[in-house]
C-alpha cells in the first residue's frame, strides 16, 4: 500500500513538474516574441548580448556608451521612440546627447 501512494506521489510529482516547465517555457515565447533589439541605447557595460559587429560576444561587455553596434532588448514598437535604430550602425548615436561624450 506504502509503495503504490509513494509512485501516485512520484507521479503526481512529475506532471506537476512537467506542467510547470512547459508553462515557462511558453512565458519565455512570448516575452521573447514581444522584445526587439535597439541599437544605440545601451550605456557602456549594459548592453544585452555580443556586439553587432563581433567586438566582443557576451552581454555587458560594452566598453563605449551608445555604440551603434551594441543593442539592448527592450518592448516591441519602443525603441525608437529611445531614440535608437533597430538595425546596427558605425559609430555612436548621434540623436542620444550624454554630457560625458565629447563631440
Amino acid at each position: 500500500m506504502a509503495n503504490a501512494l509513494n509512485s501516485r506521489m512520484l507521479l503526481a510529482t512529475i506532471i506537476v513538474g512537467a506542467a510547470a516547465l512547459a508553462s515557462a517555457q511558453a512565458a519565455e515565447m512570448t516575452t521573447k516574441a514581444n522584445r526587439e533589439r535597439c541599437y544605440g541605447i545601451a550605456k557602456a557595460g549594459q548592453n544585452s548580448c555580443a556586439a553587432a559587429n563581433g567586438k566582443h560576444s557576451c552581454a555587458t561587455d560594452a566598453k563605449a556608451s551608445y555604440s551603434g553596434q551594441d543593442f539592448r532588448e527592450v518592448a516591441k514598437g519602443t525603441c525608437e521612440a529611445m531614440n535608437g535604430s533597430l538595425q546596427p550602425f558605425d559609430g555612436v548615436n548621434p540623436k542620444i546627447k550624454d554630457p560625458k561624450i565629447k563631440e
